[in-house]
């Protein structure tokens, strides 16, 4: 099979082409024939060496996956091939998504939504599920509740604005002045331009922050949370800005996604349902990995996406 690999850490560059023997799936596991896989913010750290999930190279990155079912594993049932299915296997372990064949376990892949094609469902994964499981698990969002979402044009933000408004919250969301708009369409009931100004003196009485920032960004939401609010962030929350929240009675959640098969059937739904539209500001072929990566450098609106 083809697949992007890595000898080295470094930049976009050090990602390159390779034929790789194909993978065999194991009991519980099926063979996908990858037809679009995502690329998200960890992949980048992780090929720049700043966060090394996978080790030393040489390795193949990549989670997110959309395709078909190649082949089946031992012990495999109510799957067949040629089935559509997405998912983000193995995280945080290596799922070798850059590539034309990716093994997946059963329970960590779900039907393809029938209303996107594959690019979309390979932009969704691993960003929808860090908004569902942040959202729902970790903040347990209920109806009605006023909520704050961070970096809202962003891969994660622009699908958690979604999220939260089909479960009938009121949505405050943060964006740069260019993609304010675009929030907007998504349905924010606030949209607040962070350059203009600190979104502490125009956001008040949340329940739910959902932080991807990190940095300064936890410490200074809790100005805005409601005394037994809840702070949701991706990043490392200080000890100082959890002893402040503990003297309010705010709950800090310090949340990492992890496969979930039945929150992606959950996305799925809220596909099907025309609740979530997935955004994707650009998709590459396979061999253009590093021109993708240097893409989503630039901070784009919503997701990059290789086709393989």
């Amino acid at each position: 099979m083809r697949a992007i690999i890595q000898n080295s850490v470094g930049g976009p560059d050090v990602l390159v082409i390779a034929d790789r023997p194909d993978p065999s799936p194991k009991a519980g596991e099926v063979l996908v024939r990858v037809k679009a896989a995502g690329i998200n913010p960890v992949d980048g750290a992780v090929r720049a060496g700043y966060f090394p999930l996978l080790g030393e190279p040489p390795f193949i990155l990549g989670w997110d996956i959309s395709g078909t079912i190649e082949a089946l594993g031992p012990d495999v049932t109510g799957l067949k091939i040629g089935d559509a299915v997405f998912g983000m296997p193995h995280f945080p372990r290596q799922a070798a998504a850059y590539a034309e064949l990716a093994v997946a376990p059963v329970d960590e892949i779900a039907p393809k939504p029938e209303g996107i094609d594959h690019v979309q469902a390979a932009a969704l994964p691993l960003a929808g599920l860090t908004a569902w499981q942040g959202l729902i698990r970790h903040g347990r969002l209920e109806q009605g509740q006023r909520v704050l979402i961070h970096a809202a044009a962003g891969g994660v933000g622009h699908l958690a604005v979604q999220i939260a408004k089909a479960r009938c919250a009121y949505v405050i969301a943060t964006a740069s002045p260019e993609k304010l708009d675009f929030v907007r369409s998504l349905g924010a009931d606030e949209v607040i331009d962070y350059t203009t100004g600190d979104f502490t003196s125009k956001a008040r009485d949340i329940d739910l922050v959902l932080d991807p920032i990190g940095g300064d960004h936890a410490q200074r939401s809790l100005k805005v949370l409601r005394d037994g609010g809840v702070l949701v962030s991706l990043l490392d929350v200080s000890d100082a800005t959890k002893a402040d929240a503990g003297a309010r009675n705010i709950r800090v959640e310090r949340m990492s996604v992890v496969p979930d098969r039945d929150g992606l059937a959950e996305l799925g739904g809220l596909i099907d349902a025309k609740e979530l539209a997935v955004h994707v500001a650009k998709a590459l072929p396979l061999e253009e990995a590093g021109a993708a990566h240097a893409f989503l450098a630039t901070r784009p609106i919503g997701k990059v996406v290789l086709t393989v």
